[in-house]
């Protein structure tokens, strides 16, 4: 230990701070959903690791959601997200569809779906 504080980085090497959520490698924001679980009154304490462990599972559910709404968008010849497109790529996945099935999304619509009754009959 050649410089004079305790422990760190050796020589004259600056630390830089770096985020919970660079350190665990996610776009969601670790401080932040720890600072929620604290004041939202969920449990007494909180650990260090519940934070990172659901910035990780939002930021999956996002990105699973937004690559679905994605290709709907993409189906339907737009190039921006709207509610419908993202009704759509809800309903279509059954797991999804499933998690958030009494999710009302304003402006989604309904799937299309003819019964087969209805249908013309084939000659």
């Amino acid at each position: 230990m050649s410089s004079g504080g305790k422990g760190g980085k050796a020589g004259g090497e600056k630390s830089t701070s770096q985020s919970r959520s660079a350190k665990a490698g996610l776009q969601f924001p670790v401080g932040r959903i720890h600072r929620l679980l604290r004041k939202g009154h969920y449990a007494q304490r909180v650990g260090a690791g519940a934070p990172v462990y659901l910035a990780a599972v939002l930021e999956y559910l996002a990105a699973e959601i937004l690559e679905l709404a994605g290709n709907a968008a993409r189906d339907n010849k737009k190039s921006r997200i709207i509610p419908r497109h993202l009704q759509l790529a809800i309903r279509n996945d059954e797991e999804l569809n499933r998690l958030l099935g009494h999710v009302v999304i304003s402006q989604g619509g309904v799937l299309p779906h003819i019964h087969g009754e209805l249908l013309p009959a084939k000659s």
